[in-house]
């Protein structure tokens, strides 16, 4: 691609900064600005003094220079061309995506954020993790077990941290929703049901990637996580069924039930559009009480999430505190890098959701259920991997028509 800034040299590779220290920045490339890059994970970087984008990856000039410009850095005529990772005033490398295998060799990258289309993850998270680099990967993980089981292999044999972008795992909101089941307060579970519709823009790669880019991976990653980690359980049998809409050009079936049977006598049913208005909701009962929600996925700070619970004692409706979840997700990724450990939301647990994913593919091609293989739940959420880190200013977030180079989900 042309370079954003032609009057910088290309930039000496220094030395990855100690992945223990506290003192130097944490040097990200985000591979993929799109919408989630722009919108939250950016934005969300800036609270964070210990953490910095220092390369980006993308086909997308306008892209370049618009993360080159919303980080502080200039423009002007004059470096090589040809040279891969041309520099801005700010020192923000910019790649084109076959020019991946140069940034991999710099040596002057931290960790690495996948947030491209789904079907690209592995290409460039599995080279990144064989190089031993932490990679930050958005869910859903892959569009195959296939391809979670090599990027899950890369990160085991070269030790680089793999952690998928499981926002919720980072909010308290989530962690205190399976604590309150874990203790018993509603009984025994033994109903989930859940709801999460949008209206989306087919021209949206959302809406022309095939299944992998509809509903069942995007949207319902977040009722199937959610159940699994109330219930602390994985499904058994799955059953789905399909419709597609009228008048909207998806390339897939854009209405989606989905009905799972778990171990003890549970179910769980959630429905998911691409052709609706706003809702994300769940309820969930027990053999002494229920929790419901009218407001249970979303980042933004407004409408604020919540739960009601209700038991012989009467109804509390919780909200929870408003964080940003992208910088806190973010801040723990770091934090396991720096202390050698291993993230809650690694590889295995987005494994997890993928092979149900692959299960409901299936069952809407074949119309009946599937019978999932036996799969170990764990470990499950803990308090120690949350991180309350306050949204950024309203005006520091790129409005949907500020979005550059990009089609915005909403239609």
């Amino acid at each position: 691609m042309t370079p954003v800034n032609q009057s910088m040299p290309t930039p000496t590779p220094t030395p990855p900064s100690n992945p223990g220290s506290t003192t130097e920045k944490f040097r990200f490339a985000v591979v993929g600005v799109g919408q989630i890059s722009q919108q939250a994970f950016i934005p969300g970087l800036r609270s964070l003094p210990d953490a910095e984008v220092a390369a980006v990856v993308t086909s997308s000039e306008a892209k370049a220079r618009a993360v080159a410009k919303r980080e502080g850095a200039g423009a002007g005529p004059d470096a090589d061309p040809d040279a891969p990772g041309h520099a801005t005033a700010d020192d923000v490398a910019v790649y084109d995506y076959d020019e991946f295998p140069q940034l991999l060799e710099r040596g002057d990258i931290d960790g690495i954020y996948v947030a491209t289309p789904v079907f690209r993850h592995r290409e460039f998270a599995e080279p990144a993790l064989e190089a031993g680099i932490p990679v930050l990967l958005e869910k859903p993980m892959a569009d195959s077990v296939e391809d979670c089981e090599a990027m899950i292999a890369a990160s085991e044999r070269t030790g680089a941290t793999l952690m998928v972008a499981y926002r919720m795992h980072q909010d308290a909101y989530m962690v205190e929703l399976a604590d309150m089941v874990a203790c018993g307060v509603i009984g025994e579970t033994r109903t989930f049901t859940s709801t999460f519709t949008h209206d989306i823009d087919e021209g949206n790669h959302r809406g022309h990637s095939g299944f992998w880019g509809g509903p069942v991976p995007d949207f319902g990653a977040y009722p199937l996580n959610m159940v699994r980690h109330l219930f602390r359980a994985e499904p058994t049998h799955v059953h789905a069924t399909g419709v597609a809409s009228r008048g909207r050009n998806f390339d897939f079936q854009d209405g989606v039930g989905v009905t799972l049977r778990f171990p003890g006598d549970r179910v769980a049913q959630y429905t998911l559009s691409y052709n609706a208005a706003d809702l994300d909701s769940f309820q969930l009962v027990g053999s002494k009480g229920t929790i419901t929600s009218d407001s249970c996925y979303g980042f933004a700070p407004e409408p604020p999430r919540n739960w009601t619970l209700t038991t012989d004692r009467g109804s509390e409706r919780h909200e929870a505190t408003s964080v940003d979840q992208f910088a806190g997700e973010t801040r723990y990724f770091i934090d396991c890098v720096r202390r050698g450990v291993r993230p809650e939301p690694d590889g295995r647990e987005g494994l997890a959701d993928v092979r149900i994913f692959a299960a409901i593919e299936e069952s809407l091609r074949l119309g009946r259920e599937v019978i999932l293989p036996p799969h170990q739940f764990g470990p499950g959420l803990s308090h120690d991997q949350t991180r309350a880190i306050p949204p950024r200013p309203a005006d520091e977030i790129p409005e949907d028509d500020e979005l550059v180079d990009q089609t915005p989900q909403d239609r």
